[in-house]
């Protein structure tokens, strides 16, 4: 069952049980109202004909005499117990003088009236022959007669015959238009959730598993409207597609920055496996060929090439072993860091690597101390003073300096350079990032010295970050002096 048929039935039999509850409320009040009218009329009538029956001689009292020169309604019943005697008649027209239209009621009809009051004042007797009666019963305290005067039930039977009729009709149609208002109603109300149906079939239809996906579809603003249950649905819905698709470009961003990875990896440990392969490949023939001094010259300097490219090889495998174990968060062991130290003895080892360029070093009297790995954080200096010794020329001046700011510690490593070309700098941190596309051993090493300092920065829940025009470029280190609570 749809949701739109469910609500139409809650609806529709909602409102179906209150109008049949307000309709047998209306008839049994109006009802009442109508006996109580008819009481209070045959009361009144009731008592006339006491007063008259007082007036008469006892051995006249009887019901006729009564009602000689009354006006009385069509089908009136009356029965009179006096000491004339005890008798009644019912009248089938209106006239004065009772003839021909009174008809006198027998022993089982006052049975019958005598049986319905039961000792009360009002009773609703169906009689033999003449159908449903409401009747009252009226004493005379001068001559103890007692007069019953009835109406029938006809008129107030007709009325409510009349009345269920105009509620049956108005209750069918009310629910007929209620019903067709509650449909479109309703149905204009789920527009937007179809319309969310079938943008989620359109997207549930794309390929995402695989290649660059851009989830275009969206919910019309029209249905969109967050003032509205529905409508906020369906913003919901806009945003989590948003959400859906960046995360799939992320993926796809992120797939594309693997395979480069792979293939840089590929690249850079093929460079040393095939010289490994081709110095041993040299050395094998060279010593199966001949034998003397310059065999051995030859051999010594294959092995010395062999060892350089293995000691390369490891330095790369070693680099991307720490890569991902700080992925993992592991490989840091905590202690007490004098970054002040450390600066002073990364510039120290930097100077003989580069004497062409001009180092400085700038540090408080007072030494920057954190909590970290002392071993990374000195790797951290040392990369980023190779990164500037290796991408500006000679005579540039490269400054260290250590700080302290509030409960930060900032480290920042400045030179007057070329500075770094605004192509590469968003991808500055990634694995195997260069700044020059060539793959030369003399304009840097791996790639992976500022990818390894972000990492290992973060590890310390720090964060860096690059300034670079041209003759100006900074890389600034930030960490916590203490230690974060709870990482």
């Amino acid at each position: 069952m749809s949701l739109q048929t469910r609500l139409m039935s809650a609806v529709i039999g909602f409102v179906s049980l209150i109008l049949v509850i307000v309709a047998v409320i209306t008839s049994a009040i109006l009802g009442r109202t109508l006996e109580d009218q008819l009481d209070q009329k045959l009361f009144t009538t009731a008592s006339e004909v006491v007063g008259r029956i007082d007036q008469l001689p006892g051995s006249f009292a009887t019901t006729e005499q009564a009602l000689s020169g009354m006006p009385v309604e069509n089908g009136s019943l009356f029965a009179v117990s006096s000491q004339a005697g005890t008798g009644g008649i019912v009248l089938s027209s209106q006239n004065n003088e009772l003839t021909g239209g009174a008809r006198s009621l027998t022993k089982a009809q006052l049975v019958q009236i005598n049986d319905a009051l039961n000792g009360g004042r009002t009773a609703t007797v169906t009689i033999e022959s003449l159908g449903s009666y409401r009747v009252v019963v009226a004493t005379s305290p001068v001559s103890h007669s007692i007069v019953v005067a009835g109406l029938p039930r006809t008129g107030i039977q007709n009325q409510m015959a009349t009345l269920f009729t105009v509620i049956v009709l108005a209750t069918l149609g009310g629910l007929i238009l209620l019903a067709l208002t509650t449909a479109i109603t309703i149905r204009l109300s789920l527009r937007p959730l179809r319309a969310m149906a079938a943008t989620a079939t359109r997207v549930a239809n794309q390929p995402l598993d695989r290649g660059e996906v851009d989830i275009t579809e969206r919910i019309p603003a029209s249905e969109a409207d967050p003032r509205t249950e529905t409508g906020l649905v369906g913003a919901s819905l806009n945003k989590l597609l948003d959400h859906v698709n960046t995360s799939l470009a992320a993926r796809q961003k992120n797939e594309e920055r693997m395979r480069r990875f792979v293939a840089d990896a590929s690249h850079e440990l093929r460079t040393p496996l095939a010289s490994i392969r081709g110095y041993s490949e040299l050395s094998l023939r060279a010593l199966g060929q001949q034998e003397g001094p310059a065999v051995i010259e030859s051999t010594t300097t294959s092995l010395e090439r062999i060892q350089a490219q293995s000691l390369r090889m490891t330095r790369l495998v070693e680099d991307l072993l720490l890569l991902a174990r700080l992925d993992e968060g592991r490989e840091l062991v905590y202690g007490t860091v004098d970054l002040t130290q450390l600066g002073l003895e990364g510039v120290s080892d930097a100077r003989p690597t580069a004497p062409d360029h001009r180092w400085n070093i700038e540090v408080p009297d007072e030494p920057v101390v954190i909590v970290g790995d002392a071993g990374r954080m000195h790797q951290v200096v040392t990369n980023l003073l190779a990164n500037a010794r290796t991408h500006t020329p000679a005579g540039t001046e490269i400054t260290l300096s250590v700080s302290r700011e509030g409960e930060e510690a900032v480290l920042r490593v400045h030179d007057d350079g070329p500075g770094i070309d605004p192509a590469v700098r968003e991808e500055l941190f990634a694995r195997f990032a260069r700044g020059d596309s060539s793959r030369a051993r003399q304009t840097g090493g791996t790639g992976l010295g500022l990818a390894i300092v972000k990492a290992i920065v973060e590890g310390h829940h720090g964060h860096i970050t690059v300034e670079s025009v041209p003759g100006s470029t900074t890389f600034s280190v930030r960490l916590p002096i203490e230690p974060v609570v709870g990482a």
